[in-house]
């Protein structure tokens, strides 16, 4: 039988990286859900992670914006975790992203499912988050308590969420480049070398750097992942992680461990690369 969550008050992780916006956050959920238990508050994504997956709360909430793991990045690597470790009937967390930036929000949440506040955040628009927070849950644990309901339902679920994180997370179509990249400028010393696209391996992200990797050698180039993506081929390569894009070519095969979690073998590197969660759909047999 699938394991349950007993029946009791609702609970909720608050990832904000700014003290005051975050107690802000906690005051105003306390007048408008008294019934919720915030367990935890943190100010960095790592972090969030590490303490969703141990507290398994029924809804966080992401600040867009945090030092090092976004709030995306982080709801995309707790994605990943969730279902690694198997948490059977639990189901994945409701997800709520705070962000300052208007025009960011509107884009990129309103044709979503998941919801968003605006910093400040009002009373009025947190009201019908908290409503919309309990028809969620309310339905989730309906879905629990029937024995007949399939496990599968749960997975599906998550699905869901990730393809919409896949969706935010996308660059958009302003940044894309018309002309993909050829070449990649890598510095050896004192020289310049002109690294052709089609040499590439993988790309890895790499605290400030990439690690751009050849079947023969490594570079290090200053610029961000996320600046780099949209000069890239998709055709050509394929993001697999938060951290790393791989050239498609360069795929020997794609394995599935016990634990369900993918991993490439490379055709000229011998590194086993893993797949997020997000990016696995990526990879089905035709």
């Amino acid at each position: 039988m699938r394991p349950m969550k007993t029946e009791s008050a609702p609970t909720a992780l608050i990832a904000e990286d700014e003290p005051l916006l975050a107690s802000a956050l906690t005051a105003e959920l306390a007048r408008a859900w008294p019934e919720l238990k915030v367990l935890a508050i943190v100010g960095d994504g790592v972090a969030a992670v590490t303490l969703t997956l141990e507290h398994r709360p029924d809804v966080v909430f992401f600040d867009i914006r945090m030092p090092g793991m976004s709030g995306l990045e982080a709801a995309a690597e707790l994605a990943n975790e969730w279902t690694i470790t198997e948490r059977g009937g639990s189901p994945f967390p409701a997800l709520v992203f705070v962000t300052a930036y208007d025009h960011y929000a509107v884009q990129a949440f309103e044709a979503q499912a998941m919801d968003y506040l605006l910093k400040p955040v009002q009373a009025e628009r947190l009201q019908k988050t908290v409503l919309r927070l309990q028809q969620v849950l309310a339905s989730r644990t309906l879905r629990q308590q029937s024995p007949n309901e399939p496990a599968t339902n749960f997975d599906a679920g998550l699905d869901g969420t990730l393809a919409q994180l896949r969706r935010l997370l996308a660059p958009p179509a302003s940044v894309v480049a018309t002309a993909p990249l050829k070449l990649i400028q890598v510095s050896v010393g004192t020289v310049i070398r002109m690294v052709p696209l089609e040499e590439v391996v993988y790309f890895e992200a790499a605290d400030k750097y990439i690690r751009v990797l050849t079947p023969r050698h490594e570079y290090l180039i200053r610029t961000p992942l996320r600046e780099l993506l949209p000069q890239l081929d998709s055709q050509q390569f394929w993001q697999i992680h938060r951290a790393t894009v791989v050239q498609v070519q360069a795929i020997e095969t794609v394995m599935r461990d016990e634990a369900g979690k993918c991993w490439l073998q490379l055709r000229a590197r011998p590194e086993k690369l893993a797949v997020s969660r997000l990016y696995a759909h990526l990879f089905k047999a035709m």
